[in-house]
């Protein structure tokens, strides 16, 4: 139920007494990075009216990291008990004291509360005020900004709050957040999100001809099915086929071609001819194919042919997001596997994520896809951003709800980019941890730099080598990214592992480059390869590149592994890093100790024995992590 707006007071809210501006404010959120491109214009006019967000304070969060940990470390009695949606809702939820707080505040500073609307799931308070009242209410100061491309948007640099409400707010929108990129409408394109094709994001495809010659022998130069399963020990069969399930996500408009898959299976995995994946639209979503050319297919084809390649029969769930118009973010397909994320803190951020519907011409006039589908047992996403381009408050809202995926019993894996320690498209971070052209400061990526996802690194058949030797850190082409958080604190599973790097193998690089504390979260947490994958795109075969590989595969095989954990009548085994920094664990992966992950005009860090921030604990042999992960509840 909400309260009503009386629409009188939206329109001459600036009638009612205004706060004056305090002292007793603090700053609660400031703007992640300055805008490049964007000049200031003038001050938002007074009387424009906003629809404010207040995210309010979850219970519980502070135990978030506890609750995962039981149900996920090994040594736990209660590993495997994996919560229901419902119970994860009513852990959540804010509490009485939260509500009443923010109300009060709010209406003590002159709203009046039938201005205020109280969401179902009493996650966000929500009223429009004019702006006014807001720059008032949290001592800010709006300003318009335009882009050269005729774009404009607006917002505040910071905001602050009373200190006795601030424990009780998580965000409020609109404030600080800010579309680093000019919209798609504005640059007179039609597609926006992660999705926009770019030579700079995604896999990388090399200009050499492709010559498929299928023996074990050419896997330095050509990976494939095969070449996969002689590197990490793949001969597991699927039959829980009709209870497992395993997802891929891509961003219209990036999209698979139904001749591609038949093309690559054809050749290395004939029974596939045919077969789809079975889409899940989220968000007006559709599987575009009027665009055509390898940075539209590209990314879509690669991540299918080799999930339903090493999982075959296993049926594999598209979670195709966003419209093409808009685009869409990670928070969106968040949304629709758990419906009560789309309002959680606030709900999504324009700024960052598609927002429905689409008010845009052609755009996706329904609501937003809310809760459509169960979250597939694993998901794989080979998409990112960089950190530096999201406010602590936005990471930390997403990164709570894979926390809460994992509680649920999934296994959320992002790939950890392309560029080394820099960010996409190699930029780096200047001291003040700005993007900057000539920046010196290493660029961790996003979401794979939060503790409750697995992050997944790349690694080679070196040249000259074959499957029987071991492999080294992706150096052709791209660059396995690795590093450390400026956002996240270090999560227990992965201390001792990060220490004895830092301690053992401490890296010629100062806190001047990068967060080197030893308490921040360090990624990525394993790896597959990630070079020379022979994918067929637009109707030919091209080698391709990326960490955008290496996260199906490795999704592939844990999907194999709840396949027999279902078989032998027990659960999904959910969020793996516990797992798989555990000591009884190490047997099961081949540590990479040869190779780096260059960038910021460094060399970047040194894959070494043990856990490395280039390629994690290294990569999996199935024939001996199944058993382990089948002895477990």
């Amino acid at each position: 139920m909400h309260f009503k707006l009386s629409l009188c007071a939206a329109l001459f809210g600036a009638a009612f007494a205004l706060p004056s501006k305090t002292s007793s404010h603090i700053l609660h959120e400031k703007r992640a990075a300055e805008p490049l491109d964007w000049e200031v214009s003038h001050r938002l006019d007074s009387n424009k009216v906003l629809p404010m967000r207040f995210g309010l304070s979850q219970q519980n969060m502070h135990r978030v990291e506890e609750l995962l940990m039981g149900v996920s470390h090994p040594e736990s009695p209660t590993f495997g008990k994996h919560y229901s949606p419902s119970e994860i809702v009513d852990l959540f939820a804010p509490s009485e004291e939260t509500i009443s707080a923010v109300t009060n505040w709010l209406a003590d500073a002159g709203f009046p509360r039938e201005r205020l609307r109280l969401s179902a799931n009493k996650g966000w308070i929500s009223m429009d005020a004019t702006v006014s009242e807001v720059e008032n209410l949290l001592n800010a100061e709006y300003h318009v900004y335009s882009h050269p491309s005729g774009d404009t948007q607006f917002g505040c640099h910071n905001y602050s709050v009373p200190a006795h409400v601030r424990d009780h707010i998580d965000l409020i929108r609109p404030t600080v957040h800010f579309n680093h990129r000019p919209s798609p409408l504005a640059l007179n394109k039609r597609y926006g999100g992660l999705g926009m094709p770019s030579s700079r994001t995604g896999p990388k495809k090399s200009d050499k001809a492709v010559t498929i010659t299928p023996t074990l022998a050419n896997c330095d130069k050509t990976i494939t099915l095969d070449c996969l399963r002689a590197l990490y020990s793949v001969n597991y069969t699927p039959v829980s086929t009709a209870k497992n399930t395993y997802g891929i996500v891509e961003f219209t408009p990036q999209a698979f071609l139904a001749a591609d898959l038949n093309l690559f299976f054809r050749n290395f995995s004939p029974s596939l001819v045919g077969v789809r994946p079975k889409a899940v639209l989220i968000d007006g979503a559709i599987v575009q194919t009027s665009s055509q050319s390898f940075n539209f297919n590209g990314e879509s084809d690669l991540d299918l042919q080799y999930a339903m390649g090493l999982t075959a029969p296993q049926p594999i769930t598209l979670l195709q997001t966003g419209d093409i118009v808009e685009g869409a973010g990670f928070d969106n397909w968040l949304d629709a596997v758990d419906g009560s994320f789309c309002t959680f803190e606030g709900g999504d951020d324009p700024t960052q994520d598609g927002i429905y519907p689409d008010p845009a011409p052609g755009g996706f006039k329904g609501p937003e896809s809310c809760g459509i589908v169960a979250p597939p047992f694993v998901v794989s996403v080979s998409y990112g951003q960089d950190e530096s381009t999201v406010t602590p408050a936005f990471a930390n809202r997403q990164c709570t709800e894979y926390a809460k995926l994992g509680m649920l019993g999934t296994t959320v894996l992002y790939s950890s980019g392309d560029d080394g320690v820099a960010g996409g498209g190699g930029v780096c971070l200047n001291s003040k941890h700005r993007p900057s052209s000539g920046g010196k400061v290493f660029n961790p990526g996003f979401p794979v730099t939060c503790p409750f996802v697995t992050a997944v690194g790349a690694t080679q058949v070196n040249p000259g080598s074959t499957v029987n030797d071991p492999e080294g850190a992706c150096e052709q082409v791209i660059f396995s990214g690795g590093g450390f958080s400026n956002i996240f604190p270090m999560p227990s599973y992965q201390a001792t592992a990060v220490n004895n790097f830092l301690t053992l193998h401490n890296p010629p690089f100062t806190s001047a480059q990068y967060n080197n504390s030893g308490k921040v979260r360090a990624f990525p947490d394993l790896s597959a390869n990630g070079a020379n994958y022979i994918v067929a795109v637009d109707g030919t075969f091209s080698l391709v590149f990326g960490t955008s590989a290496s996260s199906p595969v490795v999704g592939s095989l844990i999907t194999l592994v709840n396949d027999a954990r279902i078989a032998a009548g027990k659960g999904p085994v959910g969020f793996i890093n516990p797992s798989i920094y555990s000591a009884g664990f190490a047997s099961a992966f081949n540590d990479i100790t040869s190779g780096g992950n260059q960038g910021c005009g460094t060399a970047g860090f040194t894959a070494t024995t043990g856990w490395d921030p280039v390629t994690g604990v290294g990569t999996p042999n199935l024939t001996k992590l199944m058993p382990l992960f089948l002895a477990l509840p």
